[in-house]
């Protein structure tokens, strides 16, 4: 009587690659969590009275987990003001206006900001970037030109 091996003729040295494949994916951490966090903080009226309605908070939960999968993007949030606050992996001029080109051509009438280090120094949890600007960031309508009235 013969049996049936479901793993015959894999080596043991891809068997521990795989597992180690797997391990790593599943332990990465969900970049979507902090869309949540910032959104559940705001729709759970503890921002305050918000600028705008709910219902624009939950199209730009949609924008925040967009950019979340974008290469260089460490990170996202929603901000009270309606912006995106992100996290770039690499700091560079060249990596964050690729990033600034990719959310505005996705998103021609949101703002994005980026965090620096020290914006991280000084708001320790999302409450703290919750509540930061987006005022200082130029708009994506005026990245792309007037074009969009």
């Amino acid at each position: 009587m013969s049996r049936w091996y479901p793993l015959r003729g894999i080596s043991p040295n891809a068997l521990i690659a795989a597992a180690i494949a797997a391990t790593a994916l599943f332990a990465t951490p969900a970049h979507a969590e902090s869309c949540s966090k910032s959104r559940d903080y705001l729709l759970g009226g503890l921002g305050g009275e918000l600028p705008a309605p709910s219902e624009a908070y939950r199209n730009l939960f949609k924008v925040c987990l967009a950019t979340t999968a974008m290469s260089n993007v460490k990170d996202a949030f929603l901000l009270r003001d309606g912006g995106i606050a992100v996290i770039p992996k690499q700091d560079g001029i060249s990596a964050t206006a690729a990033i600034l080109s990719r959310f505005c051509d996705a998103n021609p009438r949101a703002t994005l900001r980026f965090l620096s280090r020290k914006d991280l120094i000084r708001a320790t949890s999302i409450a703290g970037i919750v509540q930061m600007s987006s005022t200082g960031s130029t708009p994506c309508r005026e990245i792309k030109g007037n074009a969009l009235r």
